[in-house]
């Protein structure tokens, strides 16, 4: 008696074309930044309550003359808000055109070139402070100049980087809104957290 052999059972391996991918969470963006500016201000917040301290702690508190190009560098920066918000209304009308993609991408190169001439106008204030003789252990007053300036700078190098993603995404064109709103918000609190810094810094040293 002849036995009928059946064929084996096919087995359908998943595509990778049919993998699903879940898409980014704007909401998760938008929480994550709000998390790391908080934990950016309770850094400078527990300096500023340490400099407090320290400078009433003792008689070797050492008033300098305060570096004249600060007040130019907080106009680069405040300037650099601006133009970072001109990309941010010019992207929420943005139809794809060529043209309209194009002033974005030169309004945040304005944003990015206004903080690199901040960045570099912190070191030039820094240079002019060694020129003084003043160093990060000169005294209480310069190695907490020192600590704000400098702590700040590297968040706004920071942001810099930033900057330099969203641009790259945008000239892919695949630039999400929640990406240069959450890159915005870090700019932004940049350029507050930094008059408050020269206005604490104008009044203590």
């Amino acid at each position: 008696m002849a036995t009928t052999l059946q064929p084996p059972p096919t087995i359908k391996f998943p595509s990778s074309g049919t993998r699903r991918i879940k898409p980014i969470d704007p909401q998760s963006q938008s929480t994550g930044i709000w998390v790391g500016l908080a934990a950016i201000t309770m850094t400078f917040a527990a300096f500023t309550s340490a400099m407090v301290v320290r400078q009433g702690s003792a008689n070797d508190w050492r008033h300098f003359s305060f570096p004249i190009i600060l007040y130019f560098n907080t106009a680069a920066l405040i300037a650099s808000s601006v133009t970072l918000q001109i990309a941010r209304r010019r992207f929420a009308i943005l139809s794809g055109d060529t043209v309209d993609r194009a002033s974005v991408t030169r309004a945040l190169y304005g944003t990015a070139v206004l903080g690199c001439a901040f960045v570099l106008g912190q070191y030039a204030a820094w240079q002019q402070l060694r020129s003084e003789g003043l160093y990060l252990a000169s005294a209480p007053s310069s190695s907490f100049f020192y600590v704000f300036t400098v702590l700040h700078a590297l968040h706004v190098i920071g942001g810099l980087l930033g900057l330099t993603y969203v641009i790259r995404k945008l000239s892919h064109g695949i630039l999400r809104a929640s990406t240069l709103s959450a890159a915005s918000q870090y700019w932004h609190f940049m350029g507050l957290l930094w008059i408050y810094l020269l206005i604490l810094l104008r009044m203590k040293i």
